[in-house]
Order: structure tokens, then C-alpha cells, then sequence
């Protein structure tokens, strides 16, 4: 239990850090989003210790949201790492204290490069402090370490806001999904900006298909050879008109009905769920959860039918709804 109370009081000391930072975004925070956005070149964030783990991932969500991004180590900067940095780049350095002797050492260097500086500190007073253009304030009342040495809520404070650095950089450069899908082609987050309709539909003869004319047999038949647990039902014209699907036949088998004499046109159901080729897959899946269906069937411009999509191929795939994320 006192794992538990303690545990809570962590959550309670680094969420009330991150609250307070809502009061700290300044003009000097506005400043420093539309400097870095006007920069020709790169990000170079530069910490040490715990400030430098930070300034790594801080890194990674700019990279990945528009805003290239390098993290120089201080202690390799002063042995020749100091070479990536040109004077089209903006320099951000995080420390607690603004005063690490490893970050404070590179700031005359700084200056004789001509790159401007801006500074995440918990001390505005400090040494970094006073020499950065612009200064954003991530001081905390209070670490969540007892004895208020191991940076804990203040990394936190620091890592907020440079996620907000990032974010409101996105927006101001009006970075668009279609870009963010270009970094992210891997894993889930490609499937979901990437994948299309038309990739994995059932295309072709493999079109499970009947005209409106044919009998329920055939349509049976038509829908268990497709094996997607469904048939389109189209006219002469080879226009989509309908659907059959499992389901139906189930309700038309709790009828007393006379099947020999019934076309596919009698058990369809009219106006079904439709998409298009070029549509994103991670779209279908949701029209598949909203109106609770496992089937599309897919359409040209004419309405005719140039693939069907089952729910199995898209889970197959990876991909998922949006309110399963």
C-alpha cells in the first residue's frame, strides 16, 4: 500500500508540474515557434544526462512532424560533433539548472557560429538563461524525488514542452497527414495514411457476382465459391443493384417461403454499402463498424462493381478503426 500512496503522489508532483506549464507558454514560446519555422536548416538539441534523453525524443517527434531535428551530445561537441551545426540552424538547450558546465561551455561557440539559441531551463537566471535569444520557462515547485535530486518532474516539464515546440510548429507550417503518412510508411500508422481499398479488395472473376435474373441456387452457389460470405447482385447492364449476404438468407429462411421459384433480385438487399477503389482501407473498416457489416462491395464511377472487400482481409492486413487505437 505505501507502494501504491507513493506511486500516486509521483503521478499527483509531475502532474501539477505539467499544469502549471500551461501558464509559462509566453510570447517567448511564440517566438521560438515561428523563429524555428523560418529556418532554412535543422533543429540541433543539445542536453546532458536525463536533459539529453529528453532532447532525443524531442528530436524524434519533430523529425516525424515536419520540423527536421539533430540531438548533439555537449560532451561530443566540444570534440567535433560542434561541425553539424551552420548558422541556418537554431540551437535549443535543455537544463535544468542552466548551468551545466558540459551545455554553458558550447555557448561562446554558439555565438561565433551566428546560430540563434533558445533555452528550456528551470532557472531563467541562469548563465543559459541570460545568453539565449529566447528563454522557455520549465521550472517546477518540486521533483518527485524525495530528496529533490533526480530529475523527475522537471524532464517532464522539459519533454511537454517540446512536444508543444513540435505541435504548434506542425500547425503553423500546416503539416498534413498526407506528409506525416510519408515519414511514417512502416508499421500501423502507414497502413492507416497508405493502404487503399483497391490493394486489398477481390478483384476480377474472383468477384463473387449473379445477375438480378438468377435463381437463389445460383446465388448460393455464386457466394460460396467467393467465400466472402456474400454475392453482388448486378442488371444487364452489369450495374450494382444489389447485395446478398448470409444474413439475408437467414432471414428468408424464417419465412415459409417457396425458394425454388426465387432470383437473386427477390433476396437481395437493395442500395447496399458501397466504396470506391481509391478510398483509404483504414475508411472502409469504419463504414464496416458504423453500420455493422463485414462486406463492401466496391464501384467504378458507372456503379459497377470492381471488387468486394470482406472485414477478415482488412484485420488481416493490420489495420483497425480508429476508436480501437
Amino acid at each position: 500500500m505505501d507502494a501504491i500512496e507513493k506511486g500516486k503522489e509521483v503521478v499527483r508532483i509531475e502532474a501539477a508540474a505539467v499544469q502549471a506549464l500551461e501558464g509559462k507558454i509566453d510570447k517567448a514560446f511564440a517566438d521560438s515557434v515561428e523563429l524555428i519555422a523560418k529556418i532554412n536548416g535543422r533543429v540541433v538539441i543539445t542536453g546532458m544526462g536525463k536533459s539529453g534523453l529528453i532532447a532525443r525524443k524531442i528530436v524524434a517527434t519533430m523529425n516525424s512532424t515536419g520540423t527536421p531535428a539533430i540531438f548533439m551530445h555537449p560532451s561530443d561537441a566540444v570534440h567535433g560533433d560542434l561541425g553539424m551545426v551552420r548558422p541556418d540552424d537554431a540551437i535549443i538547450c535543455i537544463s535544468k539548472s542552466g548551468d551545466t558546465e558540459e551545455v554553458v561551455q558550447l555557448l561562446p561557440m554558439f555565438k561565433r557560429i551566428g546560430v540563434p539559441i533558445i533555452s528550456i531551463v528551470g532557472n531563467l537566471n541562469s548563465k543559459l538563461g541570460r545568453e539565449s535569444e529566447f528563454v522557455l520557462n520549465a521550472s517546477v515547485d518540486q521533483e518527485a524525488c524525495p530528496y529533490d535530486l533526480a530529475p523527475t518532474a522537471s524532464t517532464t516539464a522539459a519533454l511537454v514542452i517540446g512536444d508543444a515546440l513540435a505541435i504548434a510548429l506542425l500547425e503553423r507550417k500546416n503539416f498534413t497527414e498526407e506528409e506525416f503518412a510519408m515519414y511514417h510508411p512502416g508499421g500501423n500508422i502507414g497502413k492507416r495514411l497508405f493502404l487503399k481499398v483497391e490493394e486489398l479488395m477481390v478483384k476480377g472473376k474472383d468477384i463473387p457476382k449473379v445477375l438480378t435474373t438468377a435463381s437463389l441456387r445460383e446465388a448460393i452457389l455464386a457466394m460460396t465459391s467467393g467465400r466472402l460470405g456474400a454475392a453482388c447482385v448486378v442488371n444487364s447492364s452489369n450495374e450494382l443493384a444489389g447485395i446478398i449476404t448470409d444474413g439475408d438468407l437467414r432471414r428468408l429462411l424464417q419465412n415459409n417461403l417457396d425458394f425454388s421459384k426465387m432470383t437473386a433480385e427477390d433476396a437481395m438487399t437493395k442500395n447496399p454499402k458501397v466504396v470506391k477503389p481509391n478510398v483509404l482501407a483504414v475508411v472502409a473498416i469504419e463504414e464496416m463498424e458504423n453500420f455493422n457489416i463485414t462486406q463492401l462491395i466496391v464501384i467504378d464511377e458507372s456503379r459497377k462493381p470492381v471488387g468486394m472487400l470482406h472485414l477478415h482481409d482488412l484485420v488481416k492486413a493490420g489495420l483497425s478503426p480508429k476508436s480501437d487505437l
